[in-house]
């Protein structure tokens, strides 16, 4: 009896350890599926030890010069127009001192202060929202984008409170409802009630080898590189002229500039 009672101890320990075993593999596999290798790169794609975007604000003199940019991000993105105060946005405009609220020099030319300035997601180099997101549905990539699993997101709504920048929204409603588009952009996945969105800087065109929507459809006045390589042009720009980053006081390091 003590012989049979030992055996099957021994044999059912090891069907628990063999299950634990392969549970955790099946755990390890589902989670590469959405771990920052999501967009692996491929022949042709674009790539970049640390993806930076500036954008020349001194060739932007009104909303309207803007529209095609956040256009062609609406359509790329399957981005809803949901009335009221309930919308969804991942590229918009805002004044001088709502974009830049640090700056303390009451003395800039009217000209700059007056003007509307692009608002996107700034892919920090050291982003909170990413340490506050409890289910790792918000991740950075190895070359710098902050992107966003909408699987994983729970709808917690920390990552926006961690966002000292407002770069994302909420789905209070179903978007799918409110796409500008029908049938939507089938190259982006449409989200569902619930979670939350913001820009990728174009990751899935970046891995087509091709430039972020709004970089294509502001003809030339944005320009998208490698902030690590010296040749590129985002180097360039940032080497010949005078650029600011929004509340670089916090230390997270933006990866979007703006030439005044």
């Amino acid at each position: 009896m003590k012989t049979d009672r030992r055996r099957f101890l021994k044999v059912a320990g090891i069907s628990a350890l063999a299950f634990a075993s392969g549970m955790a593999q099946l755990a390890g596999e589902a989670h590469a599926q959405v771990a920052p290798g999501k967009y692996l790169p491929r022949e042709g794609s674009l790539t970049a030890k640390r993806w930076a975007m500036v954008i020349d604000t001194r060739r932007f003199a009104s909303q309207e010069d803007y529209a095609p940019c956040i256009e062609a991000c609406n359509r790329a993105h399957n981005i809803p127009d949901i009335p009221g105060d309930k919308n969804v946005k991942w590229t918009w405009t805002d004044s001088f001192d709502r974009v830049f609220p640090d700056d303390m020099n009451n003395h800039l030319n009217t000209a700059v202060r007056s003007k509307p300035y692009l608002l996107l997601c700034n892919h920090c180099t050291n982003p909170p929202c990413v340490r506050v997101c409890p289910t790792q549905a918000t991740y950075k990539m190895e070359d710098g984008i902050v992107a966003m699993d909408y699987h994983r997101c729970i709808g917690c709504r920390f990552c926006m409170a961690g966002c000292p920048y407002g770069a994302r929204s909420f789905n209070f409603v179903d978007p799918r409802n409110y796409l500008p588009d029908n049938p939507p952009n089938p190259a982006f996945p449409t989200r569902m009630i619930g979670v939350v969105e913001k820009c990728n800087f174009c990751v899935e065109r970046l891995n087509e080898g091709k430039l972020p929507a709004c970089v294509v459809a502001s003809n030339g006045k944005i320009l998208f590189g490698d902030l690590e390589d010296p040749n590129s042009t985002v180097r360039q720009a940032l080497a010949n002229n005078f650029s600011i980053r929004r509340k670089p006081s916090l230390g997270t390091q933006p990866g979007v500039y703006y030439l005044i």
